[in-house]
């Protein structure tokens, strides 16, 4: 039996363009996205990061004619758009100004395809689910819902819900799970930060999925084992939402059957689905 056809309006979002012969070859020394292997039916996860490997903005960006589309919350988008503009140098690409678009995401839909600029397959979810990023019009009914749903189910956590910009490492955040980031493209700003983590295996915090038999409580709120703090929830939606935690710290709790808390809530923290890291081992 098929699924419905789902579809949500995303919020808070504008776009830059950025266009030229050197257009892609400038975006690839300072952004996590490795362009290489972004499809012209795809749209990425990407971010900007500080020298220290933190995120300073998070994006998604795609493909257009003779360049890219890359779509910022609206809140940081003019500041974005100024530090493109400083690391541009004498790189021959045009930086648009900002604006604003209609944005909507559709799933559980087999029938869509890419044919123009305006149709991404968003590629931070596993291969076997479809979800399209559809820019310029907005759905009819918005399950705002369900797309939380999804997002938490397999772990995409955003800066406007989930995490506050300059206090992440792309690790913490899942990137290295949904195509963010790259480890293997060359320099980029903060890369030999994130290439370490990578290759000591040291990421401790994850985006987890967050479930209980009650309605959560509201993003912010702190995840607490035996009065030891473990994170913090993001985005929820009655009894689904995501969690940033202390992976280490989760498994601690797992291990002793203690119970994690969310104020009075018992709460529920799994792997997202797709995801390869696994709870730590003692040792």
């Amino acid at each position: 039996m098929s699924l419905t056809t789902r579809a949500a309006n995303v919020i808070n979002r504008s776009l830059i363009n950025v266009t030229g012969e050197e257009a892609e070859k400038f975006l690839q020394s300072v952004l996590t996205t490795d362009l290489s292997v972004l499809g012209h039916d795809d749209v990425m996860a990407g971010a900007l990061l500080s020298p220290q490997g933190k995120i300073i903005v998070d994006f998604m960006i795609s493909r257009i004619d003779d360049g890219f589309r890359i779509e910022v919350p609206s809140d940081v988008v003019a500041d974005f758009a100024k530090k493109l503009v400083f690391f541009r140098l004498r790189s021959k690409a045009k930086i648009s100004e900002p604006y604003e678009s209609l944005i909507q995401v559709c799933w559980h839909n087999d029938s869509i395809t890419s044919q123009n600029d305006s149709t991404k397959r968003d590629r931070r979810f596993p291969d076997t689910v479809k979800v399209w990023r559809i820019y310029g019009t907005a759905a009819e009914s918005s399950d705002d819902s369900g797309w939380s749903h999804l997002r938490s189910q397999y772990g995409i956590a955003e800066s406007d819900t989930d995490y506050a910009l300059g206090d992440v490492f792309p690790h913490d955040v899942n990137y290295d799970q949904t195509k963010g980031i790259s480890f293997t493209k060359g320099c980029y700003v903060g890369q030999e930060v994130v290439s370490r983590m990578q290759h000591r295996g040291t990421a401790r915090r994850r985006a987890l999925t967050a479930t209980a038999n009650s309605a959560l409580p509201v993003a912010g709120t702190a995840l607490t084992a035996e009065g030891k703090e473990l994170g913090t929830l993001g985005h929820v939606d009655g009894h689904q939402g995501l969690a940033l935690v202390r992976i280490d710290r989760v498994k601690d709790a797992h291990d002793k059957d203690s119970a994690i808390m969310a104020g009075d809530i018992i709460v529920n923290l799994s792997l997202p689905e797709g995801v390869t890291f696994t709870f730590p081992e003692k040792g």
